[in-house]
């Protein structure tokens, strides 16, 4: 449709390489702002949080009953050390967002929870925020360096195990769920592997369990299938490396990882074959994902007006606590827990996706129950905000636009702020006009 100027596409950059604008972003360049974006990481953010695995609730013995207040107690205390996480990880992504002056790298963050939608796993079925935790350091560690890494650590990840049945996997009773999900929606994709291929995958990753109690996989050679296997157009002896080591060397492999991460970072539209090709040659043999998040950058897609996202959920109340300053870590708790509330009344809350395919897109998030709910949580976040600058203003209108980081108003979204005087509930409407909702 037409190229969008520079200052939008900077805004655009800090949209999806990071989790949007902050104090004096938007002067930067492009070129400045890519390079800061894609800089090492500077990982100034709280270490996490120490978690205490809850006393294991005793199996009771023949004829008694089950401790019930035990149970309780550990349950109650999961649930606690889950919110705690997750306003850490919320606390991280906000002060990761590379504003001038601050850390550098943001798109490490950001990745981190590209594939936390990616490899979706989810503390409902997982329970253990240990497990949980484990995962996320996994995601943050390997966000920009080689997908092949990062698929290998995952496979043998505890808590994708736990998630997808991987401790009934042993020799002679294959689960096939952790091998299929892995080609359908890790690293190939539908169509790109038959039925033989899961049984034969599900062999090949026999032998890797975790205990009840225990945070660690371990690998247990009396539970794996040590016979020849023959999956994706090859026969040997393959064990979980060997399955993850074909699914990458399938052709098929790199344009899937790639198109995915196009999917949430650039457009719902698939790249053209010519920049497919273009993104492949950049992942490489290294399948380098730092590499492509830089080539897309270039590409000019990228810049393109019709390239415009729905902000998820988290992309959306992260943005805003950046705008107005907010850290989760410094509200009271009470507050906080308002804000996880808020995420999962939008339908979108870190550690809890739906499903093994993650969450959905587009206009799945604008619903008339997640625009209530929008509002209120970002009334919720203005009314914790210093806004002396929009109280002294006579031009409340562009000042919260200004606020926001959005390049323009349309005549109907300037009208209907225009009616509206009071800061807090300014910045609260404002924050739920298409403008702003909409990565445009």
């Amino acid at each position: 449709m037409g190229e969008i100027a520079e200052r939008a596409a900077v805004r655009r950059l800090h949209d999806r390489l990071g989790f949007g604008l902050g104090p004096g972003d938007a002067g930067a360049g492009y070129d400045a702002t890519v390079g800061r974006l894609l800089a090492p990481y500077a990982d100034t953010g709280a270490p996490p949080p120490a978690l205490t695995p809850p006393a294991p609730v005793e199996k009771p013995a023949k004829g008694e009953k089950r401790d019930k207040e035990a149970k309780k107690a550990a349950n109650k205390a999961r649930v606690a050390q889950e919110a705690k996480i997750t306003a850490w990880w919320l606390d991280r992504m906000v002060a990761s967002g590379g504003a001038v002056g601050g850390p550098a790298g943001a798109a490490t963050e950001r990745m981190t929870w590209f594939w936390h939608g990616h490899f979706a796993t989810s503390e409902q079925k997982v329970r253990s925020p240990q497990l949980m935790l484990a995962q996320n350091q996994t995601f943050r560690k390997f966000a920009r360096g080689s997908f092949g890494d990062l698929a290998q650590a995952l496979v043998v990840d505890a808590a994708l195990i736990r998630w997808l049945d991987g401790n009934d996997n042993r020799e002679g009773s294959p689960n096939e769920n952790l091998a299929r999900e892995f080609l359908e929606l890790f690293t190939l994709g539908i169509g790109h592997y038959v039925e033989t291929d899961v049984f034969e995958g599900a062999r090949a990753l026999t032998g890797w369990t975790i205990r009840r109690t225990s945070t660690q996989t371990r690998f247990v050679p009396g539970r794996h299938d040590s016979e020849p296997k023959t999956m994706l157009g090859k026969t040997g002896n393959f064990d979980a490396k060997g399955f993850v080591d074909l699914a990458l060397a399938k052709p098929e492999s790199a344009p899937f990882v790639i198109g995915r991460i196009w999917f949430r970072l650039v457009s719902a539209t698939p790249p053209p074959a010519a920049t497919m090709d273009r993104l492949v040659t950049a992942y490489g043999v290294r399948r380098d994902v730092g590499a492509v998040l830089k080539a897309i950058t270039a590409e000019p897609a990228f810049r393109d007006s019709a390239s415009a996202l729905v902000k998820q959920p988290v992309e959306w109340v992260i943005g805003l606590m950046r705008a107005l300053g907010i850290r989760p870590a410094k509200l009271d708790d009470k507050t906080r827990m308002k804000v996880i509330a808020g995420l999962r009344g939008m339908g979108q809350l870190p550690l809890r996706p739906p499903s093994v395919g993650g969450w959905p897109s587009g206009g799945s998030w604008l619903t008339t129950s997640a625009g209530v709910t929008r509002l209120q949580l970002a009334l919720l976040l203005a009314r914790n905000a210093e806004l002396g600058q929009l109280q002294k203003s006579s031009a409340r209108v562009d000042g919260v636009r200004a606020l926001l980081g959005v390049d323009q108003w349309s005549a109907r979204t300037r009208a209907a702020l225009s009616g509206v005087s009071e800061p807090a509930q300014l910045v609260a409407v404002a924050a739920c006009a298409p403008e702003y909702v909409v990565s445009g």
